[in-house]
């Protein structure tokens, strides 16, 4: 904050750091936007889900919701690790004599977040383990340091009046906006709230947030605020101006420098993995959504449960991490594009939830718009005092949104257009079944199951296998995979088959969207219900594999069908995402223009 510091200005952004905690935090999410949930799941494709389910013909505006804020979210993601772990490291700099520099923070937070990343694979099993422990111990060193400062100190209780907050930015103009930007850093991690609702469960968030996590922080920013306003009284009584300092650092005594690093350090790294496992939830559901081609996933066994591991999407982050280090070197430096990408999510969070609230929960426009304009003002508001920050480093985020928007409108669209051209070239299934039964093929033993996305159309993968082998197998599968807008899906509707005559039977296999499908346990599922038999060690899978043309007079621009075909290529085996054996898998196919 440029210009003069006094006590009103401390006083002033303390107040707005302790509302932005009870507003967007305490009020928006973990009270008003928890309800707006999509069967106990939270995060901005959860909603987008729900959104969709429930808007029927204008489903295409809350996919697009969807999307820009997940394109967002990765630009959080990258952020998070890269802004925590170096703010944490730069405390070495508080400590007593030891005369560390920038450089030595910069090249230990490096040193960290490769050997993040690097582990990834092993699943983090005792760092989550320890994840809730430590995250106890956390807050309750940061809110003892905060406490007794603002013992010495109480006037900065005053801080819970919105009056200072008010004064501030109608005094201070356009740096009271900055500020006003600024203090999106005192919400980080609200988005998260949400999104790992579906794992710890409503309650206790809430209980957590309002016992544990709130009291703690706004005990740590009410210190601060002491220690700042102390400094400030001993700078004028000396004659010397006042400077602002790492106050979070400095509220602990130097013996206790070292620990409190450490444990900064320690619990930053955890924040990190937070982040980082969101970013492969995400990808994960926006991939079984359609937004994203399928990447492969390994399950990791940590603290008693399987986790997921997506190899493209950790090292690609771990690459933007260490870009975003070495292009900023600090952390002030990186907290404005840090503040877009928080900004912007929440923005589409809350307009995504206004979409639920008026079409799932049925309430009028009027008491939608009481609810929920507020919040989407304040957002916006956030929001357009960070984009004022985008030559300091909020082009970051909108950055890494526009490459992944990219992506995720190319994929939309080229499955769009190779699904336009399957359907033209498709046939009913019932009438290809009526025509196998007059002039049945020659048989062979055994089962074959094709693979398609419309059961009711006869797959092309069957087509090419009449026509090129000229055989029908004697038992013969019409399976579909979809997945649900909801994450979860009762065992009663995960299978439904219908048998169409002595050859063929469809069969849809339905998964939340927080889940991978597994074909041939879900057929043998079915076995055992005496709907399909089927015989394990006589079963072929068919899969549809279509070759790309690229086109200039045709579908998309020629740069963008390159896009596509990149995608197409390096997307994940279908054997691997439906888990079938490779060795019982043939492909089957033709080209296509896009």
């Amino acid at each position: 904050m440029g210009g003069r510091i006094g006590g009103d200005e401390i006083m002033g952004v303390l107040s707005l750091a302790m509302w932005s905690l009870i507003i967007v935090v305490s009020i928006k999410y973990v009270v008003v936007l928890m309800r707006a949930n999509n069967q106990g799941e939270g995060g901005v494709l959860a909603l987008a889900a729900v959104a969709r389910r429930v808007t029927g013909n204008r489903a295409r505006a809350a996919l697009i919701l969807g999307a820009i804020g997940a394109a967002m979210f990765y630009g959080d993601a990258i952020i998070i690790p890269a802004l925590s772990v170096l703010a944490a490291s730069e405390g070495v700099r508080t400590i007593p004599g030891a005369g560390v520099g920038q450089g030595v923070a910069l090249l230990l937070t490096i040193a960290i977040v490769i050997a993040l990343f690097a582990v990834q694979a092993r699943g983090q099993r005792r760092l989550l383990r320890l994840a809730g422990p430590i995250c106890l111990v956390w807050f309750g060193v940061i809110a003892l340091l905060g406490l007794g400062h603002v013992v010495g100190n109480p006037v900065v209780l005053r801080a819970f009046s919105p009056v200072y907050a008010i004064a501030f930015l109608m005094h201070h103009g356009i740096i009271g906006f900055f500020v006003l930007g600024a203090m999106i850093l005192t919400v980080a991690g609200a988005e998260a709230v949400t999104a790992y609702m579906g794992r710890f469960g409503r309650a206790p968030i809430r209980l957590g947030w309002f016992a544990i996590v709130l009291p703690a922080l706004a005990l740590n920013y009410l210190g601060q605020g002491a220690l700042a306003l102390t400094s400030l009284d001993q700078a004028i009584t000396a004659g010397v101006p006042f400077t602002n300092d790492n106050w979070f650092f400095l509220l602990a005594p130097p013996a206790a420098r070292i620990p409190l690093v450490l444990l900064a350090l320690v619990t930053t790294v955890i924040a990190s993995q937070m982040a980082i496992d969101g970013a492969y939830s995400l990808t994960q559901q926006a991939s079984q959504l359609g937004l994203l081609p399928r990447l492969r996933v390994r399950r990791t066994v940590a603290d008693g449960t399987t986790r997921i591991y997506l190899p493209t999407v950790n090292w690609l982050m771990m690459i933007g991490v260490l870009v975003l280090l070495v292009q900023f070197g600090e952390s002030t430096r990186m907290a404005a594009a840090y503040g877009i990408a928080v900004s912007g999510t929440m923005t589409v969070t809350t307009a995504l939830a206004y979409i639920v609230v008026r079409q799932r929960w049925r309430w009028g426009y009027r008491r939608a718009l009481v609810m929920l304009a507020p919040f989407f003002v304040l957002d916006c508001i956030l929001l357009a005092a960070n984009l004022l920050r985008v030559v300091e480093g909020g082009w970051v985020p909108l950055l890494v949104a526009a490459f992944i928007g990219l992506l995720i409108a190319t994929w939309v669209r080229g499955r769009g257009i190779v699904h336009v051209f399957e359907r033209r070239n498709s046939i009913p299934m019932a009438e290809l079944a009526a025509a196998l039964a007059r002039r049945p093929p020659e048989r062979v033993e055994g089962t074959a199951v094709f693979l398609t996305a419309t059961p009711e159309s006869a797959p092309g993968a069957l087509l090419h296998n009449l026509k090129h082998n000229k055989v029908l197998h004697e038992q013969n599968l019409i399976v579909a995979v979809h997945t649900a807008d909801r994450p979860f899906v009762p065992l009663d509707e995960r299978i439904k088959a219908t048998r169409l005559d002595d050859n063929f039977s469809t069969v849809t296999l339905t998964y939340r969207f927080m889940e991978s499908p597994d074909v041939p346990r879900a057929l043998g599922l079915e076995a055992d219900r005496k709907q399909v038999v089927v015989d394990s060690t006589k079963v072929s899978f068919f899969i549809g594999r279509n070759t790309l043309k690229p086109s200039k007079g045709e579908g998309m621009p020629l740069w963008q069908d390159r896009i596509f075909m990149f995608l197409q290529r390096n997307a994940s085996d279908p054997t691997d995402f439906l888990n079938i054996p490779p060795g019982k898998v043939l492909e089957l196919g033709e080209q296509v223009t896009v």
